[in-house]
Formats: structure tokens, sequence, C-alpha cells
């Protein structure tokens, strides 16, 4: 039998790991796709849009921490993977997106469906190279998979459909790619002074992100080293709410009122594996430190004072041996105090609304949370699903929670469980989505029922583009454009093969969730949810409440009234009463 070029990416990415590569054929894929076939200890994970390959992997790559591969035809194939590669890629996730061109005889003269997909992907990826012949192929793929691995980020190899049957020596063996392992730590003087600022100071707060994954028992024995109160990122949240004594929740826009305040209080802030976004959460007098294993990552949102390029796995415990004993715990216990005020004041929203009333969405996240598995792995839309998701999911060390968390894209939670499931299968995989987000690629329900993916969907069913609502009312906007006609989803996906379960109001919710979680076999629970529910962030400002009172003005002009008060309803009164 003949050796291919297709052959060896195919030998080379399972050599990697690889065991399966999500796309959609197409002519100029055929002959990757036949190669798949004859080496089946890759599988093919069709799906039924591109999006939602790129997406998948993106997961895969977040659950596993290892290489996963999409696919795509010439032209519009490829360029549907875009979104999906900019989350992973803003994601920092090894994955290799295999991006098929048009005959590269053809290409420059606006043959059909020409495209440039080195010029497109360039943006969002660390390495995107067009391969135009056999000799080479081998170095290009190979730096390709190393680049992915070793930076964290998207590879994208653009490759002319006949190359893929051109003929090609076998070789004697592929290599083996794989990330090596490394201690990542900074140097002794600049540990000393890190301790020597440390030891200086009262009130220190530690923000603490995605980073930090691997490093939760060094995180927590420097806080108690430090007195110091732990803050944390979204991307932090699976990594150091569960076991932690210093926990004092979120800060941001999702965050909480206890997160603001420890960081706004302190006289250091030690920032630690995070790329935090919004730097009016971040103090403008405190002293800062930043510890990242990207130097480039360092000092992007606001200005650092001592930067720090190192792991927190490997640099933590040096720092915390620094530290003095015996220090002040008054903004640690200040902070705590008002951290278990703001989540008790949380938890008496997750209550179940007046029969016959919208769901809050609240209550439905904590009924899922606590009647989901101990190692569930959850993925909300962006949107307000992933308001609730921060708020009211509780992590424990085993369970995960994967987003589009940089990237910010609708659609990702059907399209990131996909990816999930077929890496994990015998884990419980929960997707929290919006009812826009899960109708922008309804498709991918398909795909759970041909892939056999027992995925549980929740759909916040509000019947509206919510947060945007939320934007829009904030600046003072009339809400516009956001209505959603929604069908019974629950009917449609009964109609599909995914077994569908609905909830008009909160009646018999938590008995209907256990039912939902257990069924075998992928499962929607559609549920009605209060459309007018706020999310406060944990700071208002002087802007966004000069725009909301704009808003109040603009809705009573305008005739509508009734949605104020259906706002005060939902917001206020059931508080009350």
């Amino acid at each position: 039998m003949s050796y291919t070029v297709a052959d060896l990416i195919v030998e080379t990415i399972e050599a990697a790991g690889v065991q399966r590569v999500y796309g959609i054929p197409g002519d100029s894929l055929n002959g990757f796709t036949d190669s798949l076939r004859e080496h089946p200890r890759v599988g093919w994970q069709h799906v039924r849009h591109e999006e939602a390959a790129a997406f998948a992997a993106s997961a895969e790559a977040s659950m596993t921490d290892s290489l996963a591969v999409c696919a795509g035809s010439c032209g519009p194939g490829n360029l549907h993977l875009i979104n999906g590669l900019y989350d992973a890629h803003r994601s920092r996730v090894p994955v290799l997106a295999i991006a098929a061109q048009v005959p590269g005889a053809v290409v420059g003269t606006g043959y059909f469906q020409e495209t440039h997909p080195e010029s497109i992907f360039a943006e969002c990826s660390a390495y995107c190279e067009t391969v135009n012949t056999v000799d080479q192929l081998p170095y290009v793929l190979d730096i390709a998979i190393r680049t992915a691995v070793e930076q964290r980020g998207v590879s994208v190899l653009v490759i002319p459909g006949e190359l893929f049957l051109t003929e090609f020596e076998r070789p004697d063996r592929v290599a083996r790619i794989r990330a090596a392992q490394s201690v990542v730590r900074p140097s002794e003087e600049s540990l000393a002074i890190a301790a020597a600022q440390l030891n200086e100071c009262d009130r220190v707060t530690i923000l603490a992100g995605a980073g930090v994954q691997g490093a939760h028992d060094e995180l927590v024995a420097f806080a108690d080293a430090l007195q110091a109160p732990i803050v944390h990122a979204l991307r932090g949240k699976e990594f150091v709410e569960y076991d932690n004594p210093y926990d004092v929740g979120m800060t941001g826009l999702l965050g909480f009122s206890s997160g603001y305040r420890a960081v706004e209080h302190c006289d250091t802030l030690v920032m630690v594996g995070t790329d935090f976004p919004y730097s009016q959460f971040l103090p403008s007098d405190a002293y800062v430190m930043q510890l990242d294993i990207r130097g480039n990552q360092i000092g992007r949102r606001t200005r650092v004072d001592l930067p720090l390029v190192g792991s927190a796995h490997d640099t933590l415990p040096a720092l915390t041996a620094l530290i003095n004993p015996d220090r002040d715990g008054k903004h640690a216990s200040k902070s705590l105090d008002h951290y278990r005020r703001t989540r008790a004041s949380l938890d008496d929203l997750a209550t179940p609304s007046d029969p016959g009333d919208p769901v809050h969405p609240q209550y439905l996240t904590r009924l899922v949370s606590d009647a989901a598995d101990a190692d569930a792995v959850f993925v909300p839309d962006v949107g307000s699903p992933v308001v609730w998701a921060s708020r009211y999911l509780k992590m424990n060390g085993r369970r995960r929670l994967i987003g589009s968390f940089s990237h910010g894209s609708m659609a990702n939670a059907l399209s990131q469980a996909i990816g999930v499931a077929s890496a994990c299968p015998d884990r419980q995989v929960v997707a929290l989505a919006g009812d826009g987000g899960l109708s922008m690629l309804f498709g991918e329900l398909l795909t759970l029922v041909q892939a056999k993916l027992p995925v549980k969907v929740v759909v916040y069913n509000n019947s509206s583009l919510n947060f945007v609502e939320l934007e829009m009312k904030a600046a003072g906007f009339l809400t516009f454009g956001t209505d959603l006609e929604n069908p019974d989803f629950a009917r449609v996906a009964d109609a599909i093969g995914v077994r569908g379960f609905r909830a008009i109001d909160s009646q018999d919710l938590a008995q209907t969730v256990e039912d939902f979680l257990a069924y075998d076999g992928p499962a929607l629970l559609d549920v009605r949810t209060a459309r007018q529910e706020l999310s406060i962030p944990p700071s208002i400002s002087a802007a966004q409440a000069k725009g909301f009172a704009l808003y109040a003005l603009r809705t009573v002009m305008s005739g509508r009234g009734d949605e104020l008060l259906d706002l005060a309803e939902t917001n206020l009164l059931k508080r009350l009463f």
C-alpha cells in the first residue's frame, strides 16, 4: 500500500496523543479523512458546524492539557473554524487546526472557494504556515505541534488538497511530541525583594487566576503565611475557591462585593497566574507584584512594581518560606467577614419563585450544582448563564468549569460540551446554555445524538438576549432587538432524539433536575427563567447609575412602564415578602 502525506500527518498526531479530529468532510480534505479511515486509533468526530469543531477541540485541550485537533475543508469550511480557534488561542490551550486549501497551482487566481488562511488565521495562532512541498511537510508539522504544546496556543497548517494524496517515503518512526516538563521560578534575588516587600505590608491581598492550576495547596499555604485574603478571577474559580479558608470570592464584572473590597483595601496586591482584564477593578495606589509564567503577560492591566516570572507551583513555596511568622490577620478577618455576608446575600436570592412565576436563574443553578456528580464538568454559555455559574456552582477540586471566558463568544456551551464528553466519556458533562447561544449552533444537538454523547443541556429560557439587555439598561438604552421567539425546546429535543424535560416554574423543579441529570443519554432541560433578573456587579460606577436612571426614564416615556414594574417585582418585591 502507498504511504501518503496524510498518513504522515495522522501518524504524527497519533504519536502526540491525539485520539480524535473534529470537523466536517469536504473535497479538499478527502485525502486526510480517508487516511483517518485507515487509522482507526484516531477517530473522526463529525459535527454539524466547523465552529463547533474548533470549540470542541478547545474544550478537549482544556480538559486533557494535551494537543487537540480540528479540521476544515478549503474556503468556507476552514473559515468557520476561526471563532473557536480564537477561543482556544486566548484560553492558551494547545490546538492544531488542519486548514485544507484549493489546489496549489490555482492559488492566486480567484479560484472557486479560494481564500488565504495563512493571513486570516495569523491573529488567532502562535504558528500558521502553508505547506507548499512534500519535503517541507515533516519539519513544518513538527514545528506546528511543538509550538502548540510548548506555547499553549493554536497552530494552523494550510495544506492544498492534492498534497494530502501525494506519496511519501514512510519514515522509520515519527516524533512523539509532548510538552517538556520544567521548573520555572524567579531568581533568589527577586524572591528576596518580593519577601521584603510583603513582610513590610499589613494588608496584602492575593488575586489568583487559572495559572494556579495544580498549585491549590501551595496558594493556600502562601495565603496562610501572609494572612491574606484570596480573590479569584473567573478562570481561577475551579482551582481556588474549594477547601480554601482564605477565599473571599470573585471580582470583576461578574464578581462579589467582598472580592472587590478585598482588592480595594489592600496596600499590596499579589497577582498570581492571572491576566484579569478589568483594570477598573484593580487598585490605583497599592504596590503590585505579578507572578506569571509568561513575562509578556505582566503589566498589561495595571502598573506592576515587581514582576516575577515563574509558575505558581514552583514559586509560591519558595516565597512562602521567606515570609515572617505571626503576621497581623485583621485585613483577612475583615475581608472574610465581608465575604460571609455577601455569600449569604447571594444565597438568599437562590430561592423558589411563586407558583406560576418564572424560575429565578439563581435557584436553577443552585439545584443543578447540588444534584450534579462530584466530578461533573460544567460548561456555561457566555452571557447570563456564566453569571449564575460563577456565583452558584460549587467547586470541590474534582469538578471542572470550562468556558469561553477570555474570548467571550456566544454558543460555546453545547459545542465545548461535545469536546469534553468526547474526551472524558466517564464524566457527567452539563452545558448551561442561554436560549440565544443554544439556538445559534442548535444543530449540534444532532451531534450529541449521532455521536451518542450523554451531555446534559440546561436551557435558561428567558426569551431574550438577556445579558445584552442588561448592558443596554446600564448604558441608558431602551432594550431593542433582543427578543427571542423560542420554541418548546424540550419538544424539539424529543423530536431529534435528545430526551426533553421542561419546567415553567419552581414547582417540582428539584425533582425534575434530578431526573434530567440521571437520564442515561443526551438530555435537554428547558426552564422558563425570569427575564428581568438583575446581575449586579460588585461596584457600580456613576456612569452606570446614570445610565440605568436614563433607561428608566426612557422606558416610561416610551410607554413601556410595565417593563419597569416587572423589573421591580422580580428583583425587589419578592425579596421583601
